[in-house]
């Protein structure tokens, strides 16, 4: 049964639209037709096959989440082939697989009534993979050298426009004139920015977690701000942002609050119970189907190969709980 009011064409064809708005000025003609076209081409086609699809049924709503999360995802990387210096002529064959990566990864993460956020989280992951596995069949078939390959591997339009948004909310921070007592580079609906005397301890661990997630990858620092309230999450993006925090910020208090942070951390030794391995290896086999596990690890140890399938059967197979989450963990990056 077709789904009632879902206008996949018109719908693609206005993401097309917004998403010329945003193809980086520095490209040719030919650039940014390939972006928009590959754009509209993936999405109509993701469209259809939600709008005709008699079996998973999705209501109108997860049709647009899945037909968006396709378009956005070509947007991105067809922008990061064109940066990569790779030849086109082998654009459309790694774009293809990604779109179905996607394709396949959301379906089944909305079919099995995965939470959101862990839904984008595995179309991430997957995505990010797949393009970078490509990559590396091209070098591995001597098409592409290797300097082409890391410099393709390097490209992330989504983490430079993420990065760009920061820095255009902090524009001003640096502008705001020192007013008695009040400290110069105050950003605006946030606290001064600490010095090394006499700054609040508050405001000081959130600015040097801001200088340690500088550091990091920006989907885990996504993953960690989480777990924040909103006012600190949104202090630390603001610290992120800003010029020169290393430079604000005493090393040796920095240093004494990264150790009081790590002291308060619950040890890994606590946090590695066995239901929480097993819940994690069961949330793999939510948008991956059994099959697929199967092959993943049909290499692996008898004992492996045992825990694993125990755990997607609800059960610890015992193991010591370090040794299974690196399993866990394997397997989350290998699917």
């Amino acid at each position: 049964m077709a789904i009632e009011g879902f206008d996949y064409k018109g719908f693609a064809q206005n993401l097309a639209q917004q998403a010329l708005e945003l193809i980086p000025p520095d490209f040719n003609e030919n650039q940014k037709n390939y972006v928009a076209n590959t754009l509209l081409n993936f999405s109509t086609v993701a469209g259809e096959a939600l709008y005709n699809d008699t079996q998973l049924n999705f209501n109108l709503d997860q049709a647009i989440m899945i037909t968006q999360i396709i378009a956005e995802w070509s947007f991105h990387k067809s922008v990061d082939l064109v940066r990569s210096g790779i030849p086109q002529q082998y654009w459309d064959p790694i774009m293809q697989k990604i779109a179905f990566t996607i394709f396949e990864i959301a379906k089944n993460a909305f079919h099995n009534g995965l939470p959101q956020e862990q839904a984008l989280q595995a179309i991430e992951h997957h995505v990010k993979k797949t393009y970078l596995d490509c990559i590396a069949e091209l070098k591995d078939k001597n098409l592409i050298d290797e300097q082409l390959m890391e410099k393709a591997s390097s490209q992330s339009n989504i983490d430079m426009m993420a990065q760009q948004q920061v820095q255009q909310e902090q524009v001003q921070s640096d502008q705001i004139p020192d007013a008695g007592g009040v400290q110069q580079n105050q950003m605006p609906g946030a606290v001064a920015t600490p010095s090394a005397l006499g700054a609040d301890a508050k405001v000081l661990k959130l600015a040097t977690l801001a200088m340690l997630f500088n550091r990091i990858k920006q989907e885990k620092v996504q993953t960690i701000l989480n777990k924040f309230s909103a006012d600190d999450a949104d202090s630390v993006i603001k610290f992120m942002g800003m010029n020169d925090l290393d430079g604000k910020i005493d090393s040796n208090a920095a240093l004494r609050c990264l150790q009081e942070i790590r002291a308060n951390l619950p040890s890994m030794s606590n946090s590695l119970t066995p239901e929480k391995i097993v819940e994690k290896i069961q949330n793999v086999s939510q948008y991956v189907d059994k099959s697929h596990i199967e092959r993943t690890i049909r290499l692996e140890r008898n004992k492996v190969r045992r825990f694993v399938f125990t755990a997607l059967e609800g059960e610890y197979y015992e193991m010591p709980p370090k040794v299974a989450n690196i399993i866990a963990t394997h397997l989350e990056d290998s699917v």
